[in-house]
């Protein structure tokens, strides 16, 4: 698990992840959420996509780009702790004993909607999840802020826990940022091969 703190209002706040991915900077024409899309797109993958603290906003996010369709399978908004074990399958022993907001939460979310949103008994190759605090008060026990991203690629599930400041707002948009910088990470480190 990495682990990155900066400002929500920043970039890309997904720290070493941002550098590693070439994301977007002031003034960079490159769109992440758009090369992500394409990439995936040209591979054949399946996206899935698990959200809490986000909310849908980062299914909307690759929704924004012409042509998701052919690579998001969809999304589940697990917001209530009992959706995410009851429809994601996260242990309720877990949950009970840590709360939502947990790097090992978002590893199972991830896991858990790329089996729920399979198309055809194929689950989704990658698959996202988001839990964290956006605030303003904490929960479970922790600030808000603190953010889990968990990406599930190559049957490998990699967790990123980030540190954020600024109101709900802008650590909701500064997680869906992180999200999308974390997956082209990911995809990085999958073999290229292009769908027949």
């Amino acid at each position: 698990m990495s682990e990155a703190r900066g400002e929500a209002t920043g970039a890309v706040t997904a720290g070493d992840s941002a550098g590693r991915t070439g994301a977007v900077a002031a003034g960079d024409s490159v769109d992440p959420t758009a090369r992500l899309v394409a990439e995936s797109t040209r591979r054949g993958l399946r996206i899935a996509i698990a959200e809490s603290l986000t909310g849908g906003a980062l299914a909307a996010e690759l929704v924004r780009i012409p042509g998701a369709s052919k690579t998001l399978s969809g999304a589940v908004v697990a917001y209530d702790t009992a959706v995410k074990r009851s429809v994601l399958g996260v242990d309720g022993a877990l949950l009970a004993r840590e709360g939502a907001v947990h790097a090992e939460v978002a590893s199972q979310m991830a896991l858990g909607v790329a089996r729920v949103l399979a198309v055809e008994g194929r689950p989704a190759e990658l698959a996202i999840a988001t839990t964290g605090v956006a605030g303003p008060d904490p929960q479970d026990g922790r600030p808000p802020g603190t953010v889990f991203i968990a990406v599930l690629a190559g049957g490998e599930v990699e967790v990123t826990a980030l540190h954020l400041d600024g109101d709900r707002a802008a650590i909701r948009a500064a997680t869906v940022r992180a999200a999308v910088a974390a997956c082209l990470v990911a995809l990085e480190k999958l073999p290229d091969r292009v769908a027949e």
